[in-house]
């Protein structure tokens, strides 16, 4: 894990900053072996059984435009969506609205969302069993430059809640982390477990 100097502001921040608008992306195995067309009606599938928490309302098809969005389920309080973004292909959990609760809790909302859509994405048939979560991969990015903009202090200032939600996301095993150095850029942390974890065991994690 990589060590940063800790100057005064982001001392400061770390009793401060509120963590909203957060993204989980799990990264997925053999992306060139991903048919993102039989998704489209899935998602569509989702709507109709409104299946997750939040109220779901119709389905964007970005998959013409370079390192898009790809296919997005749009929803009310928050996004779910097959992601190319940086031409790394995941499964996205944007979360839109306001989320009661502490840092770590957010987080976790976030990241229980996104496993629990790849988990049902892994186990539906019409997908041919090809997509699955490559099991040491994900992003955290907070959707919000005005609570987190993207510069040392504010790293400096989420890195325990970050920490503690790792630790308990991969059950004490060890893991590295990094975060995305570019301001232009929205924060964005990179997780990278130390062995492969299946979706159901980061479940079971967060849930002990």
């Amino acid at each position: 894990m990589p060590a940063h100097s800790a100057p005064q502001r982001g001392i400061e921040l770390q009793h401060s900053i509120e963590l909203q608008h957060i993204n989980v992306k799990l990264l997925l195995r053999n992306p060139e072996d991903v048919d993102l067309d039989p998704l489209i009606p899935v998602f569509h599938s989702w709507i109709q059984g409104q299946v997750c928490e939040e109220l779901l309302l119709d389905v964007a098809d970005y998959r013409h435009v370079y390192g898009s969005p790809g296919v997005v389920l749009i929803g009310h309080e928050a996004d779910y969506s097959v992601d190319k973004t940086d031409n790394r292909l995941g499964v996205r959990y944007n979360r839109k609205a306001v989320h009661e609760g502490s840092n770590q809790e957010r987080v976790a909302q976030a990241a229980r969302s996104a496993l629990t859509a790849c988990q049902r994405l892994e186990r539906d048939t019409r997908l041919n069993g090809k997509l699955h979560f490559n099991g040491q991969e994900i992003e955290i990015c907070v959707n919000d430059r005005l609570l987190a903009p993207n510069r040392e202090e504010t790293c400096e200032a989420v890195k325990p809640d970050f920490h503690a939600f790792s630790e308990k996301l991969f059950g004490g095993r060890e893991y590295s982390w990094s975060f995305g150095g570019d301001p232009r850029r929205l924060l964005t942390a990179f997780l990278r477990a130390s062995r492969p974890f299946t979706v159901e065991e980061l479940l079971e994690n967060l849930a002990s």
